[in-house]
C-alpha cells in the first residue's frame, strides 16, 4: 500500500516555539509545511496477505492452517498462526513452520511494523471455521455461537451430524438444529471427559 501524507502544520508550531531567535523561513519567505507519511495497515489486508504466504508452506508440509490472528496486544502486535494436520502437530513442527514462515514473511516485507510471530496447534477445543473443519469432525461435540438468534437461541452446544450445502445440522438433547455457517460467530470443539 502507498503511504498516506497528512500536511503537518504542527512542526511549523513547534519549531517556532522551540527557536525563539531562529525562524526557519525558505526563500519565498513562508514558513515550510512538513508532511509526515506513513503505512496505514489495516489488520484483515495483513491477514489476508500472510495466509497466501503461509498457505503454501503448510501445504509443502502436508498442514492445515486453522486460524490467523494479526492484532494489537499489549504494547504490541502480534501474528498467531494455528496449524493442524491429522494427527496432530508437535513441538517440532511448530517450531520448524515459525522459521519457514518468519523468513519469507521477512523477504517480502509486507508487515511495515514489529510483531511476535507466534505459531501452535489449535488445542483441543480446536475452532471450526470451514465447512470442511464441520464435516472432519461430524460426531464430535462443539459450541456454536451465532451472530443471531435461530430459533430462539444464539449458543448452542451438540453434537455435530452433518455439514452440507452451507448448513451445520447439531444435534442438542436430541433435537437438531439447521445452522447456516453464514450465521456462525463462533465454533469450537469441546473437551470429552
Amino acid at each position: 500500500m502507498p503511504p498516506l501524507f497528512f500536511p503537518c502544520m504542527v512542526l511549523n508550531f513547534v519549531l517556532k516555539e522551540q527557536n525563539h531567535s531562529h525562524q526557519v523561513i525558505t526563500e519565498s519567505g513562508r514558513l515550510p509545511t512538513f508532511f509526515l507519511g506513513f503505512y496505514m495497515e489495516k489488520e484483515e489486508s495483513v491477514a489476508e496477505k500472510v495466509s497466501s504466504i503461509v498457505m503454501p508452506i503448510l501445504d509443502k508440509a502436508g498442514m492445515e492452517l486453522v486460524d490467523l490472528e494479526y492484532r494489537k496486544e499489549g504494547s504490541g502486535w502480534v501474528l498467531r498462526l494455528f496449524i493442524d494436520r491429522e494427527g496432530g502437530v508437535t513441538l517440532d513442527d511448530c517450531a520448524d513452520i515459525s522459521r519457514e514462515v518468519d523468513a519469507v514473511l521477512d523477504a517480502e516485507d509486507i508487515i511495515h511494523r514489529e510483531y511476535n510471530l507466534e505459531v501452535s496447534s489449535p488445542g483441543l477445543n480446536r475452532p471450526l471455521k470451514k465447512e470442511a473443519d464441520f464435516k472432519r469432525f461430524a460426531g464430535r461435540l462443539a459450541k456454536i455461537k451465532t451472530f443471531e438468534a435461530i430459533e430462539a437461541s444464539k449458543n448452542f452446544k451438540g453434537r455435530i451430524e452433518s455439514c452440507e450445502e452451507g448448513m451445520v445440522a447439531l444435534n442438542v438433547d436430541g433435537v437438531t438444529h439447521r445452522i447456516p455457517l453464514s450465521k456462525i460467530a463462533k465454533a469450537n470443539l469441546e473437551i470429552e471427559f
